[in-house]
């Protein structure tokens, strides 16, 4: 199997085992999935956050996503006990399709690694 095609049927597996979790089975799209990522790294899941925050956790979960390819290292956790990281390197410019595909492998491997999906 190609590592493409394993990706594929990787991505879709999880997008419907989270849409099914989170959404009342609409397919949760790539953003929606970041903002999870990044609510769980934050470890604070039953509250409201605002706008700005939604932000925030979006960054979170960006910067969790891509510290394995050597973007991102993790620095410290702030009084409120939110994660920061640091810019190890800076991420090249991608195309839009090419950084939805980083993206996508970044997100499997993130699940893989918590036995979420195989």
């Amino acid at each position: 199997m190609s590592r493409d095609t394993q990706l594929k049927e990787r991505w879709e597996k999880l997008v419907d085992i989270l849409s099914n979790q989170f959404s009342q089975g609409e397919d949760l799209d790539l953003d929606a999935i970041i903002y999870l990522i990044g609510v769980q790294e934050l470890g604070k899941v039953h509250r409201e956050f605002k706008k700005d925050e939604k932000l925030n956790l979006m960054h979170i979960a960006i910067c969790r996503l891509l510290e394995p390819y050597g973007f991102y290292e993790f620095d410290f956790y702030d009084a409120d006990g939110w994660p920061h990281y640091k810019v190890k390197e800076e991420l090249p410019a991608l195309k839009a399709g090419e950084q939805s595909v980083l993206m996508k492998e970044a997100i499997v491997s993130y699940f893989l690694e918590r036995k979420l999906i195989e």
